[in-house]
């Protein structure tokens, strides 16, 4: 391990949150006016672990308060991308559901990125990218679940 490692991980998380930055502008130059990534990340969890979460377990997922959460549904509600329906197990609360055109949404959000990504991989080796994947993922794994000890 390097002799400074506490410079070393703010430098590693340094470029991290600038590619986080960078990638967020490419994505929402891309998206509908009005819509932002908030909207298009929760479209994507959905598609990824699947409907009936309540906004509640949706924010603690995205680790933001809960009135952001329901402002970002509100959206997407309004949008007609998802629906909320009363919560089958207490009847107080509501679950989210993705809607057909939520799914288009995000699918059309990704195909509209083609250009860019096709620009990028120009300049950056997919393969290297790819190699890349499987440390985020441990080190994304690592930092989750140090969050919920």
């Amino acid at each position: 391990m390097p002799d400074r490692p506490l410079e070393t991980y703010f430098a590693f998380f340094n470029e991290i949150g600038i590619i986080g930055q960078l990638s967020r502008t490419l994505l929402e130059a891309r998206l509908p006016k009005g819509f932002l990534l908030p909207h298009f990340s929760v479209l994507n969890h959905l598609i990824r672990v699947g409907d009936g979460p309540t906004p509640l377990a949706l924010a603690r997922a995205f680790q933001v308060p809960k009135t952001t959460m329901t402002h970002t549904l509100a959206g997407l509600e309004r949008g007609g991308l998802i629906e909320m329906r009363p919560n089958p197990d207490d009847k107080r609360s509501k679950c989210v559901w993705l809607m057909p055109a939520g799914r288009a949404f995000r699918d059309k959000a990704i195909a509209d990125l083609a250009p860019d990504v096709a620009r990028i991989s120009e300049q950056i080796d997919p393969e290297k990218v790819s190699a890349l994947l499987p440390e985020l993922a441990a080190i994304r794994a690592t930092l989750d679940a140090d969050r919920n000890a």
